[in-house]
Order: C-alpha cells, then sequence, then structure tokens
C-alpha cells in the first residue's frame, strides 16, 4: 500500500495554535447594553432616589459616630444602643407619619402648613368627655374623621377655591389651633382610655407598637405612590398640572385627594401623640408642618414638586430624631439644639450634592475608560 504524503498547507494548518470559537456579535452588544444601561439608570433622574438615600444614610452613620466619640461611656453597653435605637424610631413615628401625608402634598405641587394645628384639633377633640364615653373605637373614628374633614376643607378650598396653599393651609393653621383652644377651654384634656393609653406603651416582639404603625403608614404610602395610579397622577399633577390636566386627569379633584391624605395621617399622629401624653392640648404638635417640611425636602422631594420618595422622608425624619436625641445625651440646651440643628441640616444637604457629584463624575469618568 501507498502512503499517504501530507502537503504542506496540511502541515501548516496543523502546527496553527487551536483558535477559541467565533463570538456572537449580537451577545457582546447585549452584554455592554446591560452594562451601560445600569450605569445610566445610576447616574440618569432613574437612580437619583437611590443615590440621595445612601447619601442620607450615610449622614445617619455620621451622626452615629458623633455620638460614638462624645459619649463612648453609653454607646459602650450593647443594651443601651438597643434601648436608645427603639427610643429614636419612638420619637420619630408621629412626625413620621405625619411626614407622609406632607410628602404626596409637596410631590403634588402643594404644601401644608396645618399639620400641627390639624394633630392639635383632631387629638383635643378625640379626648372631650363626649368622646371618649364612646370607647377608643370612638376616639380613634373622632381623630381620623377631624383628621380627614379638616384636610377636605383645605383641598377645596385650594383646588375649587383657587386659594394659594400657602395662604389657605396658613388660615386654617390659625383656625384649627383655635378651635383646639375653643374646645378644650385651654387645658389640658386628660385621657382615661386605658386602650388609647396603651398604644405607647405596648411592644411586640421587643419593638414598640408605635413603631410598627410608622411602619404600617410607610409601606402604605409607598404603594400608594410607586405601584398605583394615583401615585402616577401625583406626581403628574405636581409636575405639570396643565399637561397632566390634558392627559384626561382631573387635577382639581386630586388636589383635593392629596389633602385629604394628609389629614387622615394626621388624624393617625393624633392618637399616637395622645396616646405618647396621655392628655391631648391646643398646644401639642407645636412646629410639626415644619419638621414634616424639612424632613421631606432632605429626603428628595422637590419643593415645587413633581418629585419625591417616602423613603427619603422617612430617613429625613430619623435624622431629626437621632439629631435630637444626640443633643439630648450630650445635654445641649434647647436654643443650641434649635442652632446646631439648621446648620447640620444645611451641611448634610450640602455634603450629599458634593457626593452626587463627585460619584456621577467618577462613575463618568470610569465609563469613558472602559470605552
Amino acid at each position: 500500500m501507498s502512503e499517504v504524503t501530507e502537503t504542506p498547507a496540511a502541515e501548516r494548518a496543523a502546527k496553527l495554535p487551536a483558535q477559541s470559537p467565533p463570538v456572537d456579535p449580537a451577545e457582546t452588544a447585549a452584554a455592554g447594553h446591560a452594562a451601560t444601561g445600569r450605569l445610566s439608570w445610576w447616574r440618569g433622574d432613574g437612580g437619583e432616589g437611590a443615590r440621595r438615600n445612601l447619601g442620607l444614610i450615610g449622614v445617619l452613620v455620621a451622626l452615629i459616630v458623633i455620638g460614638i466619640v462624645t459619649r463612648p461611656d453609653l454607646y459602650g453597653d450593647s443594651s443601651w444602643v438597643w434601648s436608645n435605637f427603639l427610643t429614636i424610631l419612638k420619637l420619630a413615628s408621629v412626625v413620621g407619619v405625619v411626614t407622609v401625608g406632607m410628602t404626596f402634598v409637596i410631590i403634588g405641587g402643594g404644601i401644608d402648613l396645618s399639620v400641627g394645628a390639624i394633630v392639635a384639633l383632631a387629638g383635643v377633640w378625640a379626648t372631650t368627655v363626649a368622646t371618649q364615653s364612646y370607647g377608643a373605637g370612638g376616639m380613634i373614628f373622632c381623630a381620623l374623621t377631624v383628621g380627614l374633614g379638616v384636610g377636605l376643607v383645605n383641598g377645596l378650598l385650594i383646588s375649587y377655591g383657587r386659594l394659594v396653599p400657602f395662604i389657605a393651609t396658613l388660615a386654617m393653621l390659625v383656625a384649627a389651633r383655635g378651635l383646639a383652644a375653643e374646645i378644650s377651654n385651654k387645658q389640658t384634656q386628660v385621657s382615661d382610655n386605658n386602650t388609647i393609653n396603651s398604644i405607647a406603651s405596648t411592644n411586640l416582639l421587643g419593638i414598640p407598637l408605635l413603631v410598627y404603625i410608622l411602619a404600617a403608614v410607610v409601606i402604605a404610602g409607598w404603594v400608594l405612590l410607586n405601584r398605583t395610579t394615583f401615585g402616577r397622577r401625583t406626581v403628574a399633577v405636581g409636575g405639570n398640572p396643565e399637561a397632566a390636566r390634558l392627559a384626561g386627569i382631573n387635577v382639581k379633584r386630586h388636589t383635593l385627594l392629596l389633602y385629604a391624605l394628609s389629614g387622615l395621617c394626621c388624624g393617625i399622629a393624633a392618637i399616637m401623640l395622645t396616646a405618647q401624653a396621655t392628655s391631648a392640648q391646643a398646644a401639642m404638635a407645636n412646629l410639626y408642618e415644619l419638621d414634616a417640611i424639612a424632613a421631606a425636602i432632605i429626603g428628595g422631594t422637590l419643593l415645587s414638586g413633581g418629585r419625591g420618595t417616602i423613603i427619603g422622608s422617612l430617613l429625613g425624619v430619623i435624622i431629626f430624631s437621632t439629631i435630637t436625641n444626640l443633643f439630648a445625651i450630650n445635654g445641649l440646651s434647647t436654643e443650641a439644639q434649635n442652632m446646631v440643628k439648621g446648620g447640620i441640616i444645611v451641611a448634610a444637604v450640602l455634603v450629599q450634592q458634593v457626593h452626587f457629584r463627585s460619584l456621577t463624575q467618577f462613575l463618568s469618568r470610569n465609563r469613558l475608560t472602559t470605552t
């Protein structure tokens, strides 16, 4: 038999190294688009809320570090740290519920300066002798109804009466405080209902019931804003009312509902605050409107409307409560607390902006380098 001789071309092909299988250009492009999409989301409007929330968490960490440095004797006790953490959450619970309603109003392009007065009016009305005779259910129903009713009045004046929200709610602030003082005869009304009073002292699995109420309101607010048509309409109305109207949204009715929602949150807060103090008076919930507005703004809610997050507002409230707690354990006076709190708020916002800008620039440079 004759031997088969290899040709020179076959010998060269055998000596060549093994090559990798061909790469599909479509797969490479898809992977690149996915990575670019994630980076674009983080740097764009979609990731703005996440970036701001991370900045707020950084501020909270900084406050905790300050507490550890100034009071290492207290923070060295793990049981005290847990108890103090729960105290901060309890302190944030009432204002947090009010802030959820305020966040919806501000996203919708409005403002509500009467929330503190609504809380006071609902609390005073719910603790009258006549109301308490109906038991805990009657007191809760009264507080919720009063809050909802006053919110509806605000909404009617603003949406159908065409009053400026600032003027309408400022007038309601004065009127509601005056009505609360008239009902209570300028006296403190004691709550004799043990069921209501126990709301502030009851713990479930070691966590105060007030914190559970705050969590329930926050979750409901988040779902309403992010997973329902009502939330999308709120953003649309706040961003551009005229465009929302042309898109078929009843702007007046929606504005009315926003203020009613804010009033309902005030009614819930009134029961919580009454339980904490076991009483109610016309001067309760003083300046809650400023705390709620500031917490919402720090949390990323745009004051002109059209943008905001419930989680950001919650973090803003917790920051306020942490600052107050930090001042208390260091024995600072109320006057000093107010001055330092204002400075810390401004500094925190500035640090957030610088952090976001630097991070965005870093990601942009990294993207250019990789491409």
